[in-house]
C-alpha cells in the first residue's frame, strides 16, 4: 500500500496514507502447521487530521479535507512442508476523497476498485519449530491507477511493481509458554514504476506479546494481544511525487483479541498513534482498525 499525495486537478497537497502497516504480518498470520488457510480482512482508516512534523497543522493550509478508506483483503496461505509456504493477497479498496476543487468548492469523490495484488513465498526452514521465517514477494500493478478524479498519487493502485522482503521471529517469554512474543518486519521497494510517479519505499515493523488465553470449551480459546508497530516511509519521486510533502515516520500501539474455535479464527485490533513525524502538511488518521476471519484446512 502507498503513501498517497492527493489533489484535485490543479491543486497540490499532501495526504499521508500509512496503510502499509496493515500488510506486515501480525500474530494471527504466521504459518504454524502444514496445510492451508483462507482469510478475509477488513481494515479501516479515516484521514481527517492535518499533521506537519510532530504536531497538528492548520486545516486551512491544506485543500484536501478527508480520505476515508475501507480496505478489504481476500487471501490464502498454504504451508507445503516445514520449509516453504506461499501466500496471495487480493485487495479491494473503497475510498471517499473530500477536497477543494479549482472553483473553490469542497467536493466528495468516491471510488471502489481492485487494489495491487501481492504474491509471497515464506521460508520457515531456519528452525525446527517454524519460529523463524523469511519472506520474499512482489506487489503487482493490478490496482486501478486511472480514476479521473485522482492524481496518480491518489489512485487505489500505485502503478508500480514492488519487491517485498520480510522476516519474523516467534519466542516464549515464560517456561510454561503462557506468555509469548513475536516480531515481524517487511520492506517494500518499487523496482518498476510510471515515469510521472515513483512511490516511496516503506519499512513496516510490528512487535508484540500475547497470553496463551482462556479456554471456554474444547477447541475454543480467547487470546489477548498487545502490539507496537512502526512505519517509515521515504519520500515519493517523479514529476508528481512531491518529495517535500511526502514521507513520514509513525508509531502505533495496538491492543487486540484473537478468538479460536476449531479451525476458525477471528481477530480484531485497534491501533492508536503514539508518534508521528511527517514532511509537509499531510492528512493523517490517528486511529486504525483491523478485523479478520481465517479458516484453516
Amino acid at each position: 500500500m502507498t503513501l498517497i499525495v492527493c489533489a484535485a486537478p490543479g491543486v497540490a497537497a499532501a495526504c499521508a496514507c500509512g496503510c502499509g502497516v496493515f500488510d506486515v504480518a501480525t500474530s494471527e498470520m504466521f504459518p504454524t502447521a502444514s496445510g492451508g488457510m483462507v482469510f478475509l480482512e477488513q481494515d479501516f482508516m479515516d484521514q481527517n487530521r492535518n499533521w506537519s512534523g510532530t504536531s497538528s497543522a492548520p486545516a486551512d493550509s491544506n485543500p484536501d479535507k478527508r480520505i476515508r478508506t475501507n480496505f478489504w483483503t481476500l487471501g490464502g496461505q498454504y504451508l507445503f512442508d516445514r520449509t516453504w509456504s506461499v501466500q496471495v493477497d487480493v485487495p479491494y479498496w473503497q475510498r471517499l476523497f473530500r477536497t477543494t476543487t479549482d472553483s473553490g468548492a469542497v467536493a466528495d469523490f468516491t471510488h471502489g476498485a481492485l487494489g495491487d495484488v501481492r504474491l509471497k513465498a515464506v521460508y520457515t526452514g531456519l528452525s525446527p519449530n517454524l519460529s523463524t521465517g523469511l519472506s520474499f514477494g512482489v506487489k503487482l500493478p493490478t490496482g486501478d491507477s486511472s480514476y479521473p478524479n485522482f492524481d496518480p498519487d491518489t489512485q487505489i493502485g500505485t502503478g508500480s511493481t514492488d519487491l517485498i522482503l520480510g522476516a519474523y521471529q516467534l519466542g516464549s517469554l515464560t517456561s510454561d509458554n503462557r506468555f509469548s512474543w513475536f516480531a515481524s518486519a517487511q520492506w517494500q521497494e518499487p523496482i518498476a514504476h510510471k515515469a510521472i510517479y515513483r512511490p516511496g519505499a516503506e519499512l513496516d515493523a510490528v512487535s508484540g506479546v500475547y497470553y496463551a488465553g482462556w479456554s471456554f470449551s474444547p477447541g475454543v480459546r480467547l487470546t489477548p494481544v498487545l502490539q507496537v508497530a512502526v512505519t517509515y516511509r521515504k519520500h515519493d519521486g517523479g514529476p508528481l511525487g512531491m518529495p517535500e510533502d511526502s514521507g513520514y515516520t509513525r508509531a502505533f500501539v495496538s491492543p487486540g483479541l484473537e478468538l479460536t474455535a476449531g479451525r476458525t479464527r477471528w481477530y480484531a485490533d485497534v491501533s492508536q498513534a503514539l508518534y508521528t513525524n511527517s514532511s509537509g502538511n499531510q492528512l493523517m488518521a490517528r486511529t486504525l482498525f483491523k478485523a479478520s476471519v481465517a479458516v484453516s484446512f
